[in-house]
């Protein structure tokens, strides 16, 4: 049989490429299944990750699945439809507590914060007193809940009983609130962040609450949430997918040029993209994650009291292990 000149050149590649592999072909990285929200502000860190291939660089290849609401992102992290998601610390301890084995690595500690127009009378709490309130996020959202258990004990105020609270979604609050139609809105910290950058200015966050009533320091709001076996069994993969965060909220963290980049996704410009940027830089956690774990277990009682077994189930406290310290065998 005649070779070909072609077919020599090819089978020289070949040969060159084999030597190049003298341990054969390279193994695949762990692929992590991340599920998020379309739009929402997770986006931007994921986004930053696959721009810059910090997945690539910390060994894993991260897979994004959109679903269109927080609730479908829940049900697919319980089923195993996916590996993480980012969501609340309470519903991990609560679901923990039942006997999932969830737990979380802190990923952000922006919160929400009583926003008023820039010309409003109200200064402090206080001031809530007979006005129209707006509240994004339901009945028991922590921030909301926080915010009562301050108002009650430092000034004697029932904010749901001598006022006129109106729920609704972050949009639809935020608009009402631009329109004049309430006194304050309590809103999410990227909502909160758009309305500082259109003439509002905050009179009290979650976060003073939270120090107020205990916590020693930011406490995340929200951390990647992921079941622990899994952490335990794919050691490099739950290992990837934090450095990786870490790395992208860095250069977040000091690259401006990044959000320029970002802009388009962000949905902003301008002062509104520069307040957003700030706010986010104002979130990234820095503390250690133990510190973390114990001021979010004295925060959780102060919700439980109030929120009852509607927040929380009947775990009085803050399930062991809500926070993950790394895999099991310490490596």
């Amino acid at each position: 049989m005649t070779i070909s000149r072609r077919d020599t050149i090819r089978l020289g590649a070949l040969a060159a490429l084999a030597a190049a592999m003298p341990n054969g072909p390279a193994r695949a990285a762990p692929r992590v299944r991340i599920g998020t929200l379309k739009f929402g502000t997770v986006s931007w860190e994921l986004d930053t990750i696959r721009h810059h291939r910090l997945d690539v660089a910390n060994g894993i290849e991260l897979d994004i699945a959109y679903f269109a609401g927080e609730d479908a992102t829940n049900v697919a992290l319980q089923a195993g439809g996916v590996d993480a998601i980012v969501t609340d610390w309470l519903l991990v301890s609560r679901l923990r507590s039942e006997g999932a084995d969830l737990t979380l690595v802190p990923y952000s500690t922006a919160v929400g914060s009583i926003m008023v127009k820039e010309g409003s009378p109200i200064r402090m709490l206080a001031d809530l007193r007979q006005r129209k309130i707006g509240v994004a996020g339901g009945p028991l959202d922590k921030s909301w809940l926080l915010i009562q258990a301050l108002a009650r004990r430092d000034h004697d105020l029932d904010l749901p009983a001598e006022n006129e609270i109106v729920f609704g979604a972050p949009p639809l609050m935020s608009e009402k609130a631009m329109q004049g139609e309430l006194d304050a809105v309590l809103n999410f910290w990227h909502f909160c962040a758009r309305l500082e950058a259109n003439g509002f200015r905050r009179v009290t966050g979650a976060g003073e609450a939270a120090r107020a009533l205990g916590a020693s320091g930011p406490v995340s709001a929200l951390g990647y949430a992921f079941h622990e076996t899994w952490a335990d069994k794919n050691p490099e993969a739950a290992g990837g997918l934090v450095r990786a965060s870490a790395q992208a909220k860095d250069l977040l963290a000091r690259s401006d040029d990044e959000w320029l980049r970002l802009a388009p996704l962000v949905r902003a410009e301008g002062k509104e993209l520069e307040t957003l940027r700030d706010r986010y830089r104002e979130g990234i956690p820095r503390r250690p994650i133990g510190e973390e774990e114990a001021d979010a277990g004295k925060l959780y009682r102060v919700l439980a009291g109030i929120g009852g077994e509607k927040l929380v189930g009947s775990a009085p406290d803050m399930a062991p292990g809500t926070f993950w310290q790394g895999p099991a065998d310490g490596g």
